[in-house]
């Protein structure tokens, strides 16, 4: 049986913003770059840039790298 992420935490959805938040404390914890760097891809979905903005905000306190 596969997980998938259901559809209010996915890309468009009304909980996705939680999930982004959660990803930043993900980061940050210990473990591999690599590994959750695929993990934030593949299984929540996340663009390569949401990933980045989460990776910015778990190393330095959240430096807006992107204009909105």
């Amino acid at each position: 049986m596969t997980k998938t992420l259901k559809k209010e935490y996915q890309p468009g959805g009304s909980k996705r913003q939680h999930i982004l938040d959660q990803a930043v404390e993900y980061l940050k914890a210990p473990g591999l770059q690599g590994s959750k760097h695929h993990f934030c891809l593949e299984e929540l979905m996340m663009t390569e840039t949401e990933y980045l903005e989460a990776l910015n905000k778990a190393t330095n306190g959240g430096v807006e790298a992107w204009a909105n």
